[in-house]
């Protein structure tokens, strides 16, 4: 994690800002995770170490993305979810509607039709993001359960 702090820590510096503590807290309580989360859940992570308000969170939220730590995932209930990205490969998300699990994948055949859809259409693809939305098998065997 300590790699990434230090990058954080360029990326600030380099925007002209002010490296704060809190948003130091802030971005370790990120790089901690493994899962995917919001603010109310990153929020409760911070103070469980040190006082920070949600505004210093929502503030620092974008300068993560921006220095590629940090990216956003899906909107849900109202509000953005988020996932840590340094060191992660590209990844797609699978999304239960029933039971709102979330399942990352990849598969190479993704990037060939990225390549090809940029291509026919003349566009310099950046990346891609994909959900697919549906049951769960967990969710599909409830489903035929019955009452």
């Amino acid at each position: 994690m300590e790699s990434e702090i230090r990058l954080f820590r360029q990326f600030i510096k380099k925007k002209g800002l002010r490296y704060t503590r809190e948003r130091e807290a802030v971005a370790r309580a990120v790089l901690a995770r493994q899962d995917h989360f919001d603010v109310e859940e990153l929020h409760l992570t911070v103070q469980a170490e040190r006082p920070v308000s949600k505004a210093s969170i929502y503030r620092t939220i974008p300068l993560l993305i921006e220095a590629g730590l940090l990216a956003e995932v899906f909107h849900e209930d109202g509000h953005m979810h988020y996932e840590p990205m340094f060191g992660r490969g590209h990844h797609c998300h699978l999304r239960c509607t029933q039971c709102r699990q979330v399942k990352e994948f990849s598969d190479h055949r993704l990037n060939e039709i990225e390549r090809d859809v940029g291509l026919k259409f003349g566009f310099a693809v950046e990346g891609h993001k994909l959900e697919i939305f549906g049951l769960c098998p967990d969710c599909q065997a409830k489903g035929q359960e019955g009452p």
